[in-house]
């Protein structure tokens, strides 16, 4: 069957599924598969000071990241809140990185905005290069990058010009349907959709920042939190009821006893687990209870610990 293109939302343009989205979710499982997902933002970062530079501004403790070292980089502003995303890996000479689709531009020009006198160059290299998403290890001699966020495999930074063929060659297509199950099932967030501009790096378990290196923008609240042990709100895995065909729409409102107490971002049917999303809901609702979206009731499985805020590991 042909690709089911997704005409709207976070990932259209790329494949949906191509005809049977449960079978591709148990071919990732078995190591199988190739996931398009060129819709992403892509951006590089040369020269000799741009792990250190990177060190200064960002949650991770990047100086001593070697070639081949994934991570994952949060920009914050200056209250502690999430302004950008990095998915990257360092190849020795330039750092990698991808981002969401229509994010490249934004965080291309804030990077660029505080290289003042170092050696960096940052270019948004959205139109040049696209990602792909395999299971299983990656192989030699291509930049690729892993990480606890890679959902055992890894992603590809192909040619722009390749990628047709790349795709034709790598194995059996599958769509964004598979692989956001197989996301969410894991109890990955992706920033800016299962979080809004209030999330500070705690309610999504601190992400691998770093709590005893030098001063960045931001580390003051979250410092300030992780020692209090208790961040305004907490990442939920939500398993939704399935009797409806419906999925909650993006940033619809999680309430309790007829209060908002939070929100609903990604959602997915998986194969096994049925319909299931992520949330952030306030960090003193009690994690046995059974929250509503809309008409649409939803069980609570607790990523982070209400009490801590640093106990987010991925599950694949």
């Amino acid at each position: 069957m042909a690709a089911v293109i997704a005409e709207d939302g976070p990932d259209a343009g790329v494949a949906w599924h191509h005809g049977d989205p449960m079978g591709e979710q148990r071919a990732l499982e078995a190591g199988e598969g190739v996931v398009d997902l060129s819709h992403r933002g892509v951006l590089t970062v040369s020269g000799p000071d741009r792990l250190s530079w990177l060190h200064s501004l960002s949650t991770q403790h990047l100086e001593n990241l070697q070639p081949g070292e994934s991570t994952t980089i949060l920009l914050l502003g200056p209250t502690g809140h999430i302004e950008h995303a990095l998915l990257a890996v360092d190849d020795g000479e330039m750092l990698w990185a991808h981002t969401e689709p229509g994010r490249a531009a934004a965080a291309t020009a804030f990077l660029d905005s505080m290289r003042f006198m170092l050696r960096v160059e940052v270019a948004d290299r959205t139109d040049q290069l696209a990602v792909v998403w395999q299971p299983g290890e990656p192989p030699a001699g291509r930049v690729t990058r892993t990480g606890e966020d890679s959902l055992g495999g890894f992603e590809s930074f192909i040619p722009r010009g390749h990628l047709d063929d790349y795709l034709a060659q790598a194995g059996r297509p599958v769509g964004t349907w598979a692989y956001e199950a197989r996301r969410i099932a894991a109890g990955v967030p992706r920033i800016f959709l299962d979080t809004d501009e209030r999330t500070i790096p705690n309610e999504i378990g601190l992400y691998g920042t770093h709590l005893e290196k030098g001063c960045y923008r931001g580390q003051e609240t979250v410092a300030r939190v992780h020692n209090l042990g208790r961040p305004p709100r907490r990442l939920v895995l939500l398993h939704l009821d399935g009797s409806t065909d419906a999925l909650p729409e993006l940033g619809a409102e999680l309430t309790l006893d007829g209060k908002t107490v939070g929100a609903i971002g990604t959602s997915a049917r998986h194969h096994e687990l049925g319909p299931i999303g992520l949330g952030l809901v306030k960090r003193k609702v009690d994690t046995e209870a059974t929250l509503l979206t809309g008409d649409i009731t939803a069980s609570q499985e607790p990523l982070v610990d209400p009490e801590v805020g640093l106990h987010f590991r991925a599950r694949l």
